[in-house]
């Protein structure tokens, strides 16, 4: 089962990575991951990347697709996949289609888990951590004891910069202006099979497990 997960910050997509990984064993492929592994092990794209990356520069798709390609060639991918923050373009997403075609593959489902804006500022913006013991709170999900101060320590609670309203915002306008031709591009192809984000997570994954079993 070859799978691509979609699904803006916020979403929830991380955890359902990591159930549909574990509950359909097939690797969960974080493109952040393969690029730190790459880098670390000093293979020949990695360093490449590293290059770009020490200059503040966004690498070039022939790097990260030439990375992409290398972890799914490898043997635990033979029988799925899961990709997670790959394609963000439609570029990297026909290349993508191209490589697995190449070794006659193909992908099977392109979720995409959806959630309405003020939703995602809502979760996005509730994260607070401790100046103290850097413990993190979620003012939803994980709240602490006290608005303001930690239940361990009684240290000051803080939201960091990433977490602010307009920081925050500003990283879900670029979600949408990368991923919305990726969705009409998926679309198009009878692979785009939307999720309701907003719901629980095990019914999210319940939902999930229904749509790969289809």
């Amino acid at each position: 089962m070859n799978i691509v997960l979609l699904g803006p910050p916020g979403a929830g997509k991380g955890t359902q990575a990591i159930r549909i990984s574990a509950h359909f064993d097939v690797p969960h492929i974080s493109t952040g991951d393969i690029f730190r592994r790459a880098v670390a092990q000093e293979l020949p794209l990695g360093l490449k990347a590293k290059e770009f990356m020490n200059r503040g520069e966004l690498v070039p798709d022939d790097v990260v697709i030439g990375i992409v390609k290398q972890r799914l060639e490898e043997p635990d991918c033979r029988s799925g996949f899961l990709l997670d923050g790959f394609p963000r373009t439609v570029p990297q997403a026909e290349a993508l289609a191209e490589a697995l075609g190449e070794n006659g593959r193909a992908l099977d489902k392109v979720l995409n888990i959806e959630v309405d804006r003020d939703e995602l500022i809502r979760r996005l913006t509730g994260r607070r951590t401790c100046r103290g013991c850097g413990k993190v709170y979620h003012l939803i999900f994980d709240p602490p004891k006290a608005p303001t101060s930690c239940d361990i320590c009684g240290g000051a609670l803080w939201q960091r910069e990433d977490d602010s309203e307009e920081t925050v915002v500003n990283r879900l306008k670029v979600y949408e202006a990368q991923t919305a031709p990726l969705v009409d591009f998926y679309r198009a192809r009878g692979l785009l099979v939307p999720v309701d984000g907003r719901q629980p997570v095990e019914t999210v994954f319940s939902r999930i497990d229904e749509i790969l079993h289809a």
